[in-house]
């Protein structure tokens, strides 16, 4: 069995068991009122559809803990505190055109997605000039990449793999142009199939304009980036003083190997602290 066959096969067989465990609940139940049975029409509707809710936000939660051993490299997805199906992000951009860039995003999933044609919707906050982002509300153009969102073969790793590829594009040779007349920043596309200089220095400008933004976090975003505080630089001196020599080769008292041990690491952050704070 292939590798995805197996991946589909497991999100399926948990959701199984999931229907099968609620149902088992729901027909255990039976509304009384002092002894006597009471009709449980309603009470089965009303049941019926938070089993499939919760159905739905299980296989959810199935397919993020799946991203802890699959998210594509250099994306990062945090869940909401408020919202299951809200999610932030940001993705580091290691190689190309947009390298060393740091883009911001978010996540939305429909109240019912894993529903046939319930699409992911995917909105940078920081600015990204690229053909499939809209210049204008961040979105990308997810809908373009998968016309039918099928739940049986497409997983939040599917959104977060196509937002990276995105910017690591070179051509779009194997694109036809009916798809091309729907990418959402057409000015983008044509100064990349016409004008690649150009195209570069716009791309540059909003890598420049990520970097630079990268400390203002939106409200609420559970992806918050901090200036570096003055201990932490402190901290990175003591602890290449104690166990380093020249910046690259580990120096130990007596030539005597020893990994870096929690209490080496806990000392040198209280000391780091109390240089900082003046003590």
């Amino acid at each position: 069995m292939s590798r995805r066959k197996r991946k589909i096969t497991a999100f399926n067989n948990a959701a199984i068991l999931a229907l099968s465990v609620s149902t088992t609940l729901l027909q255990d139940e039976q509304p009384t009122t002092h002894g006597n049975p009471q009709p449980i029409s309603n009470t089965r509707k009303t049941s019926g559809s938070d089993r499939e809710q919760a159905l739905r936000d299980y296989k959810l939660s199935i397919e993020y803990k799946h991203l802890k051993q699959h998210c594509p490299g250099g994306v990062y997805l945090i869940p909401s505190f408020d919202d299951i199906r809200l999610f932030h992000g940001v993705i580091f951009v290691r190689r190309g055109s947009f390298t060393n860039g740091i883009f911001k995003f978010t996540l939305e999933c429909d109240p019912k997605y894993n529903d046939r044609n319930l699409h992911p919707k995917v909105t940078f906050s920081s600015y990204v000039y690229n053909p499939h982002v809209h210049p204008d509300t961040g979105e990308v153009d997810l809908r373009v990449a998968y016309p039918e969102w099928d739940s049986s073969k497409h997983y939040l790793v599917t959104v977060l793999t196509y937002v990276k590829r995105i910017f690591y594009r070179k051509d779009y040779n194997e694109v036809g142009e009916e798809e091309e007349a729907k990418f959402p920043n057409q000015e983008a596309l044509r100064l990349f199939k016409t004008d690649p200089e150009a195209y570069r220095r716009r791309v540059q400008e909003c890598v420049r304009e990520s970097q630079r933004s990268v400390f203002l976090n939106d409200p609420g975003c559970t992806i918050r980036f901090k200036e570096e505080e003055k201990s932490y630089e402190i901290f990175r001196d003591i602890m290449r003083q104690r166990f380093m020599e020249n910046g690259d080769n580990l120096s130990y008292p007596d030539d005597v190997c020893r990994l870096v041990t929690s209490d080496d690491t806990l000392d040198a952050i209280e000391q780091a602290q109390r240089l900082a704070s003046g003590e």
